[in-house]
């Protein structure tokens, strides 16, 4: 009996352990190791060439996730060097989609990368290189592409290809999104000789691959192929990774016997993990995959690359993934000496409290100094100067900083200054006019200093935060893999706001009765509206008011640089809409939807009771509805801003809905527009004024607006 009990007593022991040992970090501890990236990637295929880890993902966060091509490169597995690769545009335009990239090395020593694109169709197209990073030729010079829209099958798009290098040396291609109502995944054969053409190409049926979404990953495990691939929907948190098996790379294959296998943890701090690919680093697998922000950013495309160990059952049975915010252990022993600057305390000019109906969340300035990839400093708004200092605690040797500000593909104007006691400062590096991007921007100087400053003076894209992931210092040199350099950019820094009401139209102010023509802007950028369709001044409830039936009215002055990209705005008025439509009714618009045609490079505010109902930016998942659509037939104040983190809809005062955004406003080409989009979507009721300003009003702001500006009867 006492023998049983011993057992029974080293069993519940054992169990302990394990449940210690798996039990995950806080996903805001300082040191965590996921996301293994700072910045907004998703979609990572990991590769190692030589001795040299890459990740190529797809840039997140920006005009449907259609940002620069770049690739992540590091020797420990620790410390990541961004890089944006030089990719031929297409003949007939520019190109802007590189979704979903992988790279194989071919028998003759090159390599060649695919990407997916959906601006001529949804294709994927092939390039080649000397080395793993480019620079890169296109596979065919009029843009043929290597797997094309509407293969093997009409009407079937071709996006998310992964190759899969089997034991006899062929290479097999796997494809297909949306694939719940695309009939099932696509395999092929790549040619060999060119690289750039599929052969054998066949569809998966369906019911071998139950539950998908996108993202088939295709790997070997003994005598096993196993189909990999992510379901549900990228955009919320039922996004995950499921698998299939079989003995063939073309099938039939079998569904594992427990998926999803990679999910939505309990406590939401991994949320919508899903399109992944695999390392392996001996007999341990790996799985690389993305996860959504926290807070998180609407539509869901604000995404970081994550990493947690991947355990076999048998060669067909994967287990479940426990998704951590701790990651895996160190994979290899860093030569990089320690951060002398890991917790120093910090302060700042100022931090972003975010406050909206889903989120209370601070960015600290702590955040900058915790070695952590999901958290970040970001200054209270979006106007610059901005700066953080960090106190080393001691007089220190200061060879190196490096700093990864929150878009690595974008440059940041700063200067990196030094201080023995807080009060005397002197340079340690000027970036006031830098135009190189970089993540991390390296400084390299030789001091001692026991205080930091580092002071965001400008960045590339209008409305951008002064925001930092980390910055790291180093009291001695180490080894940079590859040295590369990204090139410089030709952009001038971002227009600042000029923190005016710019559009000022009131119809109370207006002389005459029902002829309207053109009308002044009261505002600070001048210039005249003029009317097209129907649009009359008249008496409504004893209020003066501009009937729109089926009308506009456009400014003729551009519109300003400070709403460009990720500019705050407000847009405020007063309306009465006899009829509330479920679409259309755009009160006011600003953005060229042709520019891009992508989701949040369009900006509106409308009145309609369906999904875009206060916010437009061309997509329901990124859309703002309202929470409850202001009753038809009354008199509403409805006021929209956007400070650029968050987006607001106030409906008589009261805040009626909010999300987190980052924007890509298209405006070169936009006119201001109210009563209209720039496709129609007319609003068909009354307005009796609309003011427009380059900054986000707050709630208070709005109160004392709607106060100030209510319609008097006369």
């Amino acid at each position: 009996m006492l023998k049983k009990k011993l057992i029974y007593s080293l069993i519940a022991f054992a169990f302990t352990g394990i449940i210690f040992a798996q039990k995950d970090i806080e996903i805001n501890t300082p040191g965590a190791k996921n996301p293994i990236l700072p910045g907004w990637f998703a979609d990572p295929t990991i590769k190692k060439f030589g001795d040299i880890y890459y990740i190529y993902a797809t840039t997140d966060n920006e005009m449907l996730a259609s940002g620069a091509p770049t690739v992540w490169y590091s020797k420990d597995f620790k410390n990541w060097y961004n890089y944006v690769m030089e990719i031929p545009s297409f003949s007939a335009k520019a190109i802007t989609n590189f979704w979903a990239p992988d790279i194989i090395e071919g028998e003759d020593g090159k390599y060649y990368l695919y990407f997916g694109n959906c601006e001529i169709g949804c294709n994927i197209y092939g390039y080649v290189s000397d080395t793993p990073v480019g620079p890169w030729k296109k596979l065919s010079e009029n843009d043929t592409p290597v797997i094309s829209n509407g293969f093997p099958r009409e009407g079937f798009p071709s996006l998310d290809a992964q190759f899969f290098k089997d034991t006899d040396g062929k290479i097999y291609g796997y494809w297909g999104t949306w694939v719940h109502y695309n009939g099932g995944y696509a395999v092929g054969e790549l040619n060999k000789k060119t690289m750039g053409d599929m052969m054998h190409s066949v569809n998966i049926p369906l019911e071998q691959t139950p539950a998908p979404f996108e993202a088939a990953y295709m790997m070997k495990k003994g005598s096993k192929y196993i189909l990999m691939y992510s379901g549900a929907s990228c955009h919320d948190e039922t996004y995950n990774v499921r698998y299939s098996y079989s003995d063939s790379p073309y099938g039939p294959f079998t569904p594992g016997k427990n998926n999803p296998i990679l999910s939505t943890n309990e406590d939401k701090t991994v949320h919508g993990p899903g399109h992944h690919s695999v390392l392996r680093e001996n007999d341990d697998y790996h799985i690389v995959y993305h996860k959504h922000d926290y807070p998180m950013t609407r539509g869901g495309l604000a995404r970081q690359v994550c990493i947690d160990k991947m355990i076999f059952e048998n060669d067909s049975t994967i287990k479940k993934v426990v998704p951590s915010s701790k990651g895996i252990g160190d994979l290899l022993k860093s030569d990089v000496p320690d951060d002398i600057a890991f917790m120093a305390k910090t302060t700042a000019s100022s931090f972003y409290h975010l406050k909206s109906l889903q989120y209370d969340y601070e960015y600290k300035p702590s955040f900058a100094t915790d070695d952590n990839n999901a958290t970040m400093w970001k200054a209270a708004d979006n106007t610059t100067p901005q700066h953080l200092t960090i106190d080393l605690g001691t007089a220190q040797k200061i060879k190196r900083i490096m700093t990864q500000f929150e878009f690595a593909s974008y440059y940041y104007q700063y200067k990196l200054e030094y201080s023995a006691d807080g009060n005397k400062w002197n340079m340690y590096a000027d970036k006031s006019k830098n135009h190189t991007a970089g993540s991390p921007m390296i400084d390299d100087n030789d001091v001692t200093a026991r205080y930091l400053k580092l002071t965001v003076l400008a960045t590339e894209k209008t409305g951008l935060y002064a925001a930092v992931w980390n910055i790291k210092a180093y009291s001695s040199l180490f080894e940079i893999p590859l040295q590369l350099k990204n090139r410089k950019s030709d952009k001038d820094a971002a227009v600042k706001s000029s923190k005016k009401l710019l559009v000022d139209l009131d119809a109370n102010r207006i002389q005459g009765n029902s002829i309207v023509t053109s009308i002044e802007n009261k505002g600070a950028i001048g210039g005249i509206f003029t009317k097209s369709g129907e649009v009359s001044l008249e008496k409504k409830d004893g209020i003066k008011v501009f009937n729109f039936v089926n009308g506009a009215l456009t400014l003729d002055k551009s519109v300003p640089k400070s709403l460009a990209w990720n500019g705050s705005y407000t847009v405020a008025v007063w309306v009465k809409n006899p009829v509330v439509s479920n679409e259309g009714e755009i009160l006011a618009s600003w953005c060229d939807r042709r520019e891009f045609g992508l989701a949040n490079s369009y900006n509106a505010l409308a009145y309609n009771s369906g999904n875009y109902g206060a916010g437009v930016h061309l997509d329901g998942h990124f859309d703002m509805r309202y929470n409850k659509v202001p009753q038809a037939d009354k008199w509403h104040h409805i006021v929209l801003t956007f400070d650029g983190v968050v987006e607001n809809v106030y409906v008589d005062g009261v805040l009626d809905n909010s999300q987190n955004m980052l924007l890509s406003s298209a405006i070169d080409k936009a006119k201001i527009i109210i009563g209209a989009s720039d496709i129609g979507e007319n609003f068909s009721g009354f307005l009796a004024s609309l003011r427009m300003y380059d900054y986000a009003l707050n709630q208070g702001d709005v109160m004392n607006l709607m106060k100030k500006t209510k319609p008097q009867i006369k």
